[in-house]
């Protein structure tokens, strides 16, 4: 009986352990940010100006703004959880040479970004870029656009602002939802710190939604897309599906590119 009561605490201690790591540790697990010295010299193929803004906590939020002469309208980028605006001032340019300007930041922790991580001052932080958007641009022109981990920011931001339209890439039903494919077995609704439930923010949308998945995807499943498209019943909504497409390589298929070229041109405003 000894034996057996004291396996079993054995078990339980072992996975309260687990547990705890998983909940502090979270923040290692769903942000893979890349530092950089605050002396770094971006260097882009596209004119832009490096620009900061400063939090009411104290954090300095490190952003690329993308200019054009005679723009379409203006886009607000949200990345992906990893890297930082080195890669992702790359990844945008594509969207800048369809004749738009574009600003797209430094999450908390991510490059020259400081601060400290919380669900609620990375959406606090979304609004804080969008407002200064809105200052310098026609608000029906400015379109939102988010790619994994961002589309939670930008799906936010259309639930409360104004905008043309909200663009998704790889976007999640929720961030609670894919933790719970993941680990079925754990409490995640216990232990989630950044749920990100993409899917209520987006029941105060009413601009035009659009989501460009990939069929191939093993980060986030076209299951959870799809679910997160399903749950928008009534809205104004498309779903492009990307044959073979994978999470991080959607640009390298026509149907994406066709995709793009048909939502960005002129007549979408």
């Amino acid at each position: 009986m000894r034996k057996f009561v004291k396996v079993i605490l054995g078990l339980t201690a072992g996975i309260l352990i687990v547990l705890s790591m998983l909940y502090y540790l979270q923040e290692k697990l769903i942000f893979l940010p890349t530092k950089l010295d605050n002396q770094y010299q971006y260097s882009f193929e596209e004119p832009f100006e490096e620009f900061f803004i400063t939090r009411p906590d104290g954090a300095r939020l490190n952003a690329l703004h993308f200019k054009r002469d005679n723009p379409r309208g203006i886009i607000l980028y949200f990345h992906g959880n990893a890297g930082n605006l080195d890669r992702w001032g790359e990844e945008v340019l594509g969207l800048v040479r369809r004749n738009y300007d574009l600003v797209v930041m430094d999450y908390r922790t991510y490059g020259k970004s400081s601060g400290k991580l919380s669900e609620t001052a990375l959406l606090e932080d979304a609004q804080a870029f969008y407002d200064y958007v809105a200052e310098i641009n026609d608000k029906k022109k400015i379109i939102l656009f988010g790619r994994s981990l961002g589309t939670a920011m930008a799906s936010y931001l259309s639930s409360r602002n104004q905008t043309s339209m909200l663009i998704l890439e790889t976007p999640f039903y929720s961030l609670l939802d894919v933790a719970k494919e993941r680990f079925p077995i754990l409490p995640v609704d216990m232990l989630m710190k950044y749920p990100f439930k993409t899917h209520l923010y987006l029941q105060d949308t009413n601009c035009p939604i659009v989501i460009l998945q990939g069929d191939q995807d093993r980060v986030v499943p076209i299951s959870s897309a799809l679910k997160l498209f399903q749950s928008l019943e009534g809205k104004q909504r498309t779903f492009v599906k990307i044959e073979g497409g994978s999470h991080n390589n959607l640009k390298t298929f026509d149907d994406y590119q066709l995709a793009l070229n048909k939502l960005l041109t002129p007549h979408t405003f």
